[in-house]
């Protein structure tokens, strides 16, 4: 009897000892073969263009580019592959932004030996997994919020935008940031102008707390 072919994955975590465990929980399994590991969202992009994969794990903070940024843009360079984003925070906020970036998965690090495969199966198949711990966590925070009228978590700002915050909460400054991402310095001003505004802050200290908050940097 042929044996079906196993799942090809992309690995994405900035922490080589993260990426080495969970590789050893995938590769471990006979259905599933991790084919490619990058250190950062950037670096994930760029290997699923030179690589056949099926499904992409990736970490939701990460340098460059977050694991969120990068879910966005592989969901819409490629549909068929599937994602399956690693967070060590279980608040909503995380976790309906994965949706948003086209996510089939959400699992928890704490938990990663226990739920990852069958996270990983499961999204392959087509189907959504979350594990009800987290799950219960989610609805609880999101419930509390509600009754303090408080709305469902939204992204206020463009995928640029989100760029130019990550940038800014990594000390990058305005030249810096023009450099990276191929734009003016006037331009990258503007930027900065127009998030103060949507987000009704006053500083880096706070865009930084936002960016920590929105999962674009890690605390």
């Amino acid at each position: 009897m042929t044996r079906p072919p196993s799942t090809r994955i992309l690995l994405a975590d900035d922490h080589a000892l993260v990426r080495r465990g969970v590789r050893l929980i995938l590769d471990n399994e006979p259905d599933l073969t991790v084919v490619a590991e990058a250190g950062d969202g950037a670096e994930a992009l760029a290997l699923a263009r030179v690589h056949a994969i099926d499904l992409a794990v990736l970490d939701v903070a990460m340098p460059r580019l977050t694991g969120l940024q990068a879910a966005r843009e592989l969901s819409r360079r490629s549909p068929a592959t599937r994602i399956l984003l690693l967070s060590m925070y279980d608040n909503d906020q995380y976790f309906f932004e994965a949706l948003r970036a086209g996510a089939s998965g959400y699992v928890l690090k704490s938990v990663a030996d226990r739920d990852l495969v069958e996270a990983c199966r499961a999204v392959v198949r087509g189907e959504p997994f979350i594990h009800p711990e987290a799950l219960t966590a989610l609805m609880r925070e999101h419930l509390q919020r509600v009754a303090r009228g408080g709305r469902l978590p939204g992204s206020i700002l463009s995928a640029r935008e989100e760029e130019v915050v990550k940038l800014i909460a990594e000390g990058r400054s305005s030249q810096e940031i023009a450099d990276l991402l191929v734009i003016s310095v006037k331009t990258v001003e503007r930027h900065r102008a127009n998030i103060l505004a949507k987000l009704e802050m006053r500083d880096r200290t706070q865009l930084t707390r936002y960016a920590i908050r929105a999962g674009l940097v890690e605390p």
